[in-house]
């Protein structure tokens, strides 16, 4: 995917990516993704490694390994393909915002 579209996109849906109270990123490859998600909002990330990817992925541990050691501040990272674990975190924030 050219970057140019990338950006296009990006520009288009992040008004709405900042209204969440929380946001889940599912990224395989290099795992890049959740650490720009979160530079660019102000609520918490929950990032999931997929185990699908070009290249030497090695099913998911390359992507596991870059969430790991971005140090992005605000981003919580499960384990590979452990969608299931992100949406009742993410569903457990909600439920204490809505509380109060």
């Amino acid at each position: 995917m050219p970057k140019k579209f990338i950006k296009e996109l990006a520009a288009i849906y992040i008004d709405e990516i900042k209204k969440a109270n929380v946001i889940i990123v599912v990224a395989g490859m290099e795992g890049a993704l959740g650490g720009i998600i979160t530079g660019l909002v102000d609520v918490p990330v929950i990032a999931v490694p997929t185990s699908v990817g070009y290249g030497s992925s090695f099913s998911g541990l390359s992507a596991l390994l870059t969430m790991l050691n971005s140090c992005a501040e605000g981003m919580t990272v499960v384990n590979i393909d452990n969608g299931f674990n992100a949406g009742y975190s993410a569903s457990r924030i909600n439920r204490k915002i809505a509380k109060g």
